[in-house]
């Protein structure tokens, strides 16, 4: 871009990535063409985004890998005998103000149940804004009832610095949000967008921000390769954590004063509060940690890498328990379903879903290591994926600018088989042009059935992590923008 007569700032957010992503996937199917322009394995012509019911390039595709995968793969019937239900603009509600990307946003924790409350989200046009949604059904007529958002400008004096903001989080009660921006800054808001702190002591930009349980404590990881500890209430440094090499990609508190942090720089430490040396490491992967998180009990800690593989860990061994290998690119996020011991819905089953750059979500038995279903309606990587309060439904989002809702709930498992999950059972249809896979909102249905579903999102968070918005805003310095 920089040697060309291209002006970069007309060229939409994630275009050339997907550009170049575009260009490997057409060079690795070229491969498979043959002289004349016929591909010789291929036994039935290709269709786009092929219905689960009908077709079966997932099964091919999976018994080509060899040995370590699921051997087959069997088709679950959509309910009711249709196809996924696509909503339509009257049944969304957009929430317009941002001028720039939006990288993150999370429902505070006092939302009902009946849809409505408080959604923060944090965008590259250096604010973050706190969204008074009501009640209702989501559409058009809900927006219509709603306020303006509070705003909350991040603003900082080094005008040098981008104030982008990165991560932001809700206390245990709703009461505070915290943000993390591209200045280096944290910065601690009342519910009603009044600045409370400023929290100075990152030399780098902030990519992960975490409360713990109480609301005591605030844990920060920042592109200068330390993780911070911070009193809430005084906005004073508790202890900062120097133990990386390189950037530090994502945290997470194991419980009220423990915490793991992941890095650029391939490892994994498990920190304490008040220990001068990590209580654990975790090595293992080949390339960066993109994130980490801890399931509900604080027992396994679940990774995802660059080196296409997720694994899961326990405190009670250095080596990880489960090297989890089915996907054929990067994988970007994991999470965990708030199910099981620890969790709200100790009786039902705990999932691990992964989400990566081959444009699938793998859900994972964290027992047995396999990899149970795999939901494979997007057609480019899949960013951002959360789970409902109940763990019943998962949501995703993707490149192809869609977001899917898809039902994972329990049912009988053949054994040394994965079943291809069924079609999903809602669709969001493509938002603006030049949306990018963060900007596509949790939803908040009241409606007993699809596509609008019952408490849905109501404290979850579809967030992009380190690795686009570090994308976004090296795309910005090389425009002339915000530098490191």
């Amino acid at each position: 871009m920089a040697k060309s007569n291209v002006n970069g700032s007309k060229i939409p957010p994630g275009q050339l990535v997907n550009l170049i992503q575009k260009g490997i996937m057409y060079t690795e199917l070229e491969k498979s063409v043959s002289d004349e322009g016929v591909d010789a394995s291929a036994t039935a012509p290709f269709e786009h985004l092929q219905d689960s019911s009908k077709g079966s390039s997932s099964k091919s595709r999976e018994s080509s890998k060899g040995g370590g995968g699921p051997s087959s793969m069997d088709v679950d019937e959509p309910q009711g005998g249709s196809s996924d239900t696509t909503l339509t603009d009257d049944q969304v509600t957009t929430l317009s103000g941002h001028t720039s990307e939006v990288f993150i946003c999370a429902w505070s924790p006092t939302s009902g149940s009946g849809g409505g409350g408080q959604l923060a989200s944090g965008s590259g046009d250096s604010t973050a804004r706190i969204w008074h949604v009501p009640e209702g059904p989501c559409g058009k007529s809900q927006r219509g009832g709603m306020s303006d958002p509070v705003v909350l400008h991040h603003f900082s004096t080094d005008k040098e610095k981008s104030k982008d903001v990165t991560t932001l989080d809700w206390n245990h009660d709703g009461s505070q949000l915290a943000t993390g921006s591209y200045d280096g800054q944290a910065r601690i808001w009342s519910s009603s967008g009044k600045l409370a702190n400023t929290l100075t002591k990152h030399k780098g930009p902030i990519f992960s921000l975490k409360w713990n349980s109480t609301g005591q404590y605030l844990l920060s990881g920042s592109v200068d390769k330390t993780a911070i500890i911070w009193d809430a209430s005084s906005g004073e440094v508790r202890q900062q954590f120097a133990f990386h090499k390189d950037p530090t990609l994502d945290v997470d508190w194991r419980d009220t004063d423990s915490f793991a942090s992941c890095s650029t720089d391939r490892m994994i430490y498990v920190c304490k509060l008040g220990h001068t040396q990590f209580l654990k490491k975790f090595q293992g992967h080949n390339d960066e940690v993109n994130a980490i998180k801890w399931d509900p009990s604080g027992t396994l800690l679940a990774s995802c890498s660059d080196d296409y593989t997720a694994k899961v860990w326990s405190m009670k061994q250095d080596q990880y328990i489960h090297d989890l290998r089915e996907h054929k690119k990067e994988i970007y996020t994991i999470k965990w379903s708030p199910t099981g011991p620890g969790s709200s819905n100790p009786g039902a089953k705990l999932v691990l879903a992964s989400a990566s750059f081959d444009s699938t979500i793998r859900l994972w038995d964290p027992e047995t290591g396999k990899c149970c279903h795999v939901l494979d309606k997007h057609s480019d990587p899949v960013y951002s994926v959360a789970f409902s309060p109940d763990g019943q439904y998962l949501a995703s989002g993707s490149f192809d600018k869609c977001l899917h809702i898809w039902s994972v709930k329990a049912r009988t498992q053949r054994p040394a088989s994965a079943r291809r999950a069924r079609a999903p059972l809602a669709r969001l249809p493509p938002v603006h042009p030049h949306a990018c896979p963060p900007c596509l909102l949790p939803i908040s249905c009241p409606s007993p059935s699809p596509p609008c579903l019952p408490g849905w999102g109501l404290d979850q968070d579809l967030q992009g992590p380190g690795r686009y918005i570090r994308g976004v805003l090296e795309r910005r310095r090389h425009e002339g923008g915000c530098m490191l």
